[in-house]
């Protein structure tokens, strides 16, 4: 069985067994909630845990369990702080879970760290949105296994980032803080991190003769940094023009809200980057962070694979950086 059709299979059967827990842990839910695989509503709707699978770190000293949710809702972005309403347990209620549940199906957002003789052990995360309770278990049973750092198809691997400039990469699902910055209500605050995106270790012909169909990219200058919205930007942050040529990014840097008691803006939330023909070759992302309140947030950034190598579960590389904001 291969790691997407082990995925596939933990995918529905998490989907199922949490309707199932739910249906019967709460006198005050509805009568019926709707199950997964059921047309979404506007607002309202309930948010599923989702649990991807699980896997060895590098060096095999510790398990991860990396962790999605589903937000039932089209329309509805829903804020459910720590506590009752969103807590994992035993030995929680925190395990650094989001607060903020962005609509649609949000595949794996987060990873808990765990011992690797974690054996037979059981955790458990409740979500109640909108006044419905969701659960789902998280455990190690062999069917959920994911190999995070190589995809048995096609040898690829997930993308490689650095958080301050000539310091070791990482790479997969990280639990944790990658950085602790801050920064003051109003003021913009510098996210910065290098990538890189390792080709594949075996040829993979469906993307090699994906390739040859498409136009081939235009040069791209020896400074380029990024490619933001089809324009260049060198190693100053300066805007090149349209003129200079664009490229076909090798991955994307997403940011993304996972927690924070205000509003967030991220400029640019997503930054195409080419690595100037060498994808073994660091290259920088940048954008900038503006908060609207006091507080503690959570930023969560994701390096994606811009040529969909991966399967969505191997390979792909995500940290959060947390930010104090006076």
């Amino acid at each position: 069985m291969t790691s997407r059709d082990r995925a596939a299979v933990a995918i529905s059967a998490t989907a199922v067994g949490t309707w199932l827990l739910t249906t019967a842990a709460s006198a005050q839910a509805p009568d019926r909630l709707p199950g997964p695989r059921e047309p979404f509503g506007s607002t309202g709707e309930a948010i599923y845990p989702a649990f991807e699978g699980w896997g060895l770190n590098h060096d095999g000293s510790s398990v991860l369990i990396v962790v999605g949710y589903m937000n039932r809702n089209r329309a509805q972005l829903v804020e459910i702080p720590i506590g009752p309403d969103n807590h994992i347990e035993p030995g929680g209620p925190d395990y650094g879970q989001p607060t903020v549940f962005e609509p649609g199906r949000q595949t794996a957002v987060f990873a808990i760290k765990v011992p690797a003789d974690f054996g037979d052990r059981r955790l458990t995360w409740t979500l109640v949105a909108n006044g419905q309770p969701a659960v789902v278990t998280f455990h190690l049973q062999r069917d959920y296994y994911l190999d995070f750092y190589k995809d048995a198809a096609n040898g690829n691997e997930p993308p490689a980032v650095a958080f301050v400039v000539n310091e070791p990469t990482i790479s997969g699902p990280q639990a944790g803080f990658a950085q602790t910055l801050t920064g003051s209500v109003g003021h913009p605050v510098p996210l910065r991190l290098w990538a890189s995106d390792p080709p594949p270790l075996e040829k993979n012909w469906e993307l090699i003769i994906s390739a040859q169909n498409r136009p081939a990219p235009r040069a791209v200058p020896p400074e380029q940094v990024a490619i933001v919205d089809g324009q260049l930007f060198d190693r100053t942050g300066a805007r090149r023009g349209a003129g200079s040529g664009t490229a076909e990014p090798d991955l994307t840097v997403v940011w993304t809200k996972v927690r924070g008691p205000g509003e967030v803006v991220v400029m640019p939330p997503r930054v195409p980057l080419a690595a100037t023909g060498d994808r073994n070759a660091l290259v920088e992302a940048s954008a900038v962070a503006t908060f609207a309140a006091p507080g503690e947030y959570v930023l969560r950034a994701e390096a994606v694979e811009s040529a969909g190598a991966g399967d969505g579960l191997c390979c792909f590389t995500f940290a959060n950086v947390r930010v104090r904001v006076q």
